[in-house]
């Protein structure tokens, strides 16, 4: 399995009323930590004919995280099977794990927008099973 990781500074916008990031800030860094593994690994023939939409997300929201931290998402692509795959996702604070993601994503043929086959070349270049 290839992992592709992102770390950032949580910004004081991203806190909600309870005083930690906003678990719909969440959401929105594992699309991001995904599409950003996308578009560092896909081959330029894979990002002009390929595109992804979220099926499902399960998301265990394990510890808070709080404004001006350093947050690390890590992704990697796990069983692939027709035109779907698995993406997991670990949202850490140092060693700590704060939020683990399962997510199923669909690909699309970026003209038509129609489920397209994970060949064997991307599954290789990801690292899919």
């Amino acid at each position: 399995m290839l992992r592709f990781e992102h770390s950032f500074i949580v910004k004081p916008d991203e806190i909600d009323e309870q005083g930690h990031v906003n678990n719909v800030r969440y959401v929105q860094w594992i699309q991001d930590v995904a599409v950003a593994h996308w578009l560092h690994a896909a081959s330029a023939a894979q990002l002009a004919t390929l595109t992804w939409v979220v099926l499902r997300h399960e998301i265990d929201y394990l510890h808070r995280a709080f404004a001006n931290e350093e947050i690390t998402a890590c992704t990697w692509v796990g069983h692939a099977n027709a035109a779907r795959c698995e993406r997991f996702t670990e949202i850490r604070r140092g060693d700590k794990i704060l939020v683990q993601a399962k997510s199923i994503w669909c690909a699309l043929d970026a003209k038509t927008l129609r489920p397209r086959r994970i060949d064997d070349e991307l599954k290789e270049r990801f690292g899919a099973t």
